[in-house]
C-alpha cells in the first residue's frame, strides 16, 4: 500500500489516481505522519438488499 503526504497528493494527484485505477492498490494520504484518507478504486454495491445480505445469515430462528 502506497503512502503519500497531503503535499505530494496535491502536486501529483492525477498520477496517483491513474495508479489506483491501473493497479487497484489503494493510496493512503497522511497528515503529519498520520493516515487521514484512503484513495481506492470504486466498487459499486448492488442496489438490491437481498444481494447485499445474501450469504451473511447463518441461521434463521422462526417465531421471533
Amino acid at each position: 500500500m502506497t503512502q503519500v503526504t497531503k503535499g505530494e497528493i496535491k502536486a501529483k494527484a492525477l498520477g496517483y489516481f491513474r495508479d489506483v485505477e491501473r493497479t487497484g492498490e489503494p493510496v493512503i494520504v497522511t497528515d503529519r505522519g498520520k493516515p487521514v484518507l484512503e484513495i481506492r478504486r470504486y466498487i459499486p454495491l448492488p442496489s438490491d438488499p437481498d444481494k447485499i445480505l445474501r450469504g451473511s445469515v447463518k441461521h434463521i430462528r422462526e417465531g421471533i
